[in-house]
């Protein structure tokens, strides 16, 4: 795990891989409660019977979206920016999802400081999220996340 304490330690990844999560197993039972919440109960992710005799996949598969929520838990994995009053999910852009996530498999996020600037005393920050399929070639996706961190004085 990577610590930053301010915005000079964090502009000196601008451009570099910053680290990588832990594997994270997502399995029916996270699937189903992902549905439950978002009200997404569509049969390829929580019909394993269907999906599994009727589905493209031969299994039910994770909700893109729930997979993009994994990203605050799985980054905060990779960094530990300390010395902060707050931290805000500014936004997220360009994502293009490469592969679907069979259920039961590990992901884990990669992050890429694409870029961070000063904002009179806000920073923001592009981190470049590339989530990882274990034994898979594809990405699940890749696209960018935005955060705005107001450092302590």
């Amino acid at each position: 795990m990577v610590i930053i304490n301010n915005f000079e330690e964090y502009k000196s990844y601008e451009g570099k891989e910053i680290g990588s999560s832990n594997w994270h197993l997502i399995d029916q039972d996270e699937i189903n409660k992902f549905a439950a919440a978002t009200l997404d109960h569509q049969w390829i992710h929580t019909d394993p019977e269907k999906a599994t005799t009727q589905g493209p996949f031969k299994s039910t598969i994770a909700h893109g979206y729930l997979t993009i929520s994994l990203i605050p838990y799985l980054w905060k994995q990779i960094a530990d920016v300390r010395n902060i009053k707050m931290e805000i999910n500014y936004g997220i852009e360009n994502f293009k999802f490469g592969q679907p996530v069979l259920v039961n498999s590990e992901v884990k996020l990669q992050a890429k400081l694409k870029s961070i600037l000063n904002l009179r005393g806000v920073i923001k920050v592009v981190i470049e999220a590339t989530m990882i399929i274990k034994d898979n070639q594809k990405p699940a996706y890749v696209g960018d996340v935005i955060f705005l961190y107001h450092f302590n004085d």
